[in-house]
């Protein structure tokens, strides 16, 4: 592709350039735009999406993106880098998920540019941004006070989505089906293989969920010949075909007695769940044998609430 065009804007071969693509303004009239970081290398080569901040509370990603873009680490050999560190804008400002319509942007693609605020957003994005995308990595966060240990998510066999979180190299790699109005299931419907890296909970650093994730980002590009090298993986992922919630079968003060990324047996006590007043408390056992990739910090709990999270 000799020439790119972004928000009406030329990227040629050779550019690095910044471009803020205009979605809406605040009742203030402050214009709400987001910015594009584009890398372009002479050499012809995939483009390459790396995206975060779909949730506005989600920091991770959006650290991660920042760092790699200070430390001149997205500068390809070949092809293009499309660095996005925050997609939701409106929910950064506001430390939320959605944006001030109430909904989710990861469920309203393919969107409807005369449609809510969270459909025009993903319309936006949609038109502009996913038809010139080759490959992406979607960079998420646990919700409020549920922590996920550094994973993958993808659909397996889809397109190259396989490759890709085997060399992106985290942890643990989930089968993952594609939800309506999701990013996934929209790029996927182009011909585009987007993947699903997780770390931490919302609104909290992980660093060590960070650094990982920077090392994936250039193993990946490693794998499609943008860089020539890259930190090798020190430990194989773990594969889990499905997941399942361990759920709070009593409301109370809970407790894990397992951490994230440990590995449990079904009919191992993973936790209890206490009442508050020193009557009673009632052990929480795993209903399956597999590993914790997700785990509910609250220490207050109501009946049915998910406290762990199982990939198996």
């Amino acid at each position: 592709m000799a020439e790119m065009i972004i928000n009406d804007i030329p990227i040629y071969p050779g550019d690095e350039k910044l471009v803020r693509l205009n979605i809406s303004r605040l009742p203030s009239g402050t214009a709400i735009d987001i910015p594009i970081h584009v890398f372009r290398a002479q050499e012809p080569g995939p483009v390459l999406l790396l995206m975060a901040g779909m949730h506005g509370d989600e920091v991770n990603g959006i650290e991660l993106i920042r760092r790699m873009i200070r430390r001149n680490m997205l500068t390809p050999l070949r092809g293009t880098v499309l660095a996005i560190p925050i997609l939701n804008i409106y929910g950064f400002l506001n430390f939320s998920r959605e944006v001030p319509d109430g909904k989710d942007v990861n469920r309203s693609f393919p969107g409807n540019d005369k449609g809510s605020l969270a459909s025009r957003v993903a319309a936006r994005f949609t038109k502009e941004i996913l038809p010139l995308v080759d490959y992406g990595i979607d960079f998420h966060t646990g919700g409020r006070s549920k922590s996920n240990y550094p994973q993958i998510r993808c659909r397996f066999g889809d397109g190259q989505a396989d490759a890709l979180a085997q060399a992106f190299g985290a942890p643990f790699i989930l089968n993952s089906n594609y939800r309506p109005g999701s990013l996934r299931k929209q790029a996927a419907g182009m011909g585009k293989t987007i993947i699903v890296y997780e770390t931490g909970e919302s609104l909290r650093f992980d660093e060590p969920g960070i650094n990982l994730a920077m090392e994936g980002t250039i193993r990946i590009m490693q794998y499609l010949q943008m860089v020539e090298q890259a930190v090798p993986v020190s430990h194989p992922p773990v594969i889990c075909q499905n997941t399942t919630w361990i759920r709070a079968r009593r409301a109370g003060m809970f407790r894990s007695f397992v951490k994230n990324g440990q590995a449990v047996s079904r009919g191992q006590q993973v936790g209890a769940v206490s009442d508050p007043f020193g009557y009673a408390t009632h052990p929480i056992t795993s209903h399956v044998s597999g590993y914790v990739v997700g785990v509910n910090n609250m220490p207050v709990v109501n009946q049915g609430d998910a406290i762990l999270h199982i990939g198996y």
